[in-house]
């Protein structure tokens, strides 16, 4: 081969090495911009994709809240594909990278089993974050004052709870083992579920459940007030709870309240019969009014409950007192009073003898028939 040949071929060579030198350059300075265009169609889908399916500005029957339930030990990624089932978030796919994400932050806990209320309008990290933090729905309810055990039966029916025999079953089963303060011998729970309004979740609405919160409200908030007052008051657990369920059955006016107290305790003192309406209601599951009162023979019918016919206190409380009502029985008013008439207003007509009383029972009798 002579050199011209040579010469030749090396020129070729370099030419060829220089036009793959210079591909290799278009590749590389290419690349920022595949990655710059891969990276900006990534955050373009990921920005669709964990974003709310609807907007606040939709339709409001669209946009309406929709509850699902995340039965106990679901699997992360089968929530993802209800929650996108159910159109509160756009994409699967996009749920399983942030539950990652949520991983590899380390955070304590996980996804909570439970019912939730979930808006569409709501973005994908907002949703997962009410679930990690299990913000399940909660329903409300309210215990008035003086409330048996029947009329929260059928509150709880009203509203759709739970039906209303089952809550009377639950509330003839005692628990003395959660509760051991709880007075022995008792065939219920009247007087016991204090009166409030709480807060239950959602999949947790059972009568157990209800009662384990009222149980609970008593412990914590009367029973300490007995506890206190425990030697100064002759009064057992049950005894206070019952004297303070007829006195809020009987108190209306809350200026009245302790007087009221005061004459049931004068009454006992005495052993006289305390004579309460409300104990006779309660015995024959009725409630008198101004147009309708007892009648004689009503209040003669025999039962362990009716006070006129039996001294002392019926067997178990009649309602549910609330705290003004078991403060007022610890600390009664220091009267000479031994009769109440109610006035059907709220009021009472206070009395120390027999013969003040009927003269009160034909004034307020007097009042009605004129009124008529």
């Amino acid at each position: 081969m002579n050199k011209e040949h040579l010469t030749k071929g090396s020129a070729r060579e370099g030419r060829k090495s220089s036009v793959q030198v210079s591909k290799w350059l278009f590749y590389l300075a290419l690349l920022p911009v595949i990655w710059g265009v891969a990276a900006w169609q990534g955050w373009a889908w990921w920005s669709w994709a964990s974003a709310a399916p609807k907007t606040s500005a939709g339709n409001p029957g669209e946009d309406a809240a929709v509850s699902i339930q995340i039965p106990e030990g679901t699997a992360s990624q089968k929530i993802g594909r209800d929650l996108e089932a159910a159109g509160l978030i756009r994409s699967a796919a996009a749920w399983n990278m942030w539950t990652r994400w949520l991983t590899l932050q380390n955070r304590e806990g996980g996804f909570k089993a439970g019912t939730y209320e979930l808006s569409p309008t709501q973005p994908l990290s907002s949703v997962a974050e009410k679930i990690w933090n299990g913000e399940v729905v909660q329903q409300s309810f309210t215990i008035p004052e003086g409330w048996s055990l029947q009329q929260m039966a059928e509150y709880f029916e009203a509203q759709g709870f739970f039906p209303a025999k089952e809550f009377m079953a639950a509330a003839s089963q005692v628990p003395y083992a959660q509760y051991p303060w709880l007075p022995s011998g008792l065939p219920h729970l009247e007087g016991f579920l204090y009166p409030d309004t709480y807060q239950l979740d959602g999949d947790r609405i059972t009568p157990q459940a209800a009662i384990a919160q009222m149980l609970g409200r008593f412990e914590q908030v009367a029973l300490p007030v007995y506890q206190q007052n425990q030697k100064n008051t002759k009064l057992s657990l049950k005894e206070w709870v019952t004297l303070a369920s007829i006195v809020e059955k009987e108190s209306v006016v809350a200026s009245e309240r302790k007087r009221i107290a005061g004459v049931f305790t004068n009454r006992l003192n005495k052993g006289m019969k305390l004579g309460a309406d409300p104990t006779v209601e309660y015995a024959l599951g009725i409630r008198q009014t101004k147009e309708k009162p007892l009648t004689f023979k009503q209040v003669e019918t025999p039962s362990p409950y009716n006070t006129y016919l039996n001294v002392g206190l019926p067997p178990t409380p009649i309602s549910a007192p609330g705290l003004p009502s078991l403060e007022a029985t610890l600390a009664p008013e220091n009267t000479e009073y031994l009769y109440f008439m109610a006035r059907y207003d709220g009021t009472h007509i206070f009395s120390r003898t027999q013969a003040e009383h009927d003269a009160a029972v034909a004034q307020v009798d007097r009042q009605l028939r004129s009124n008529q």
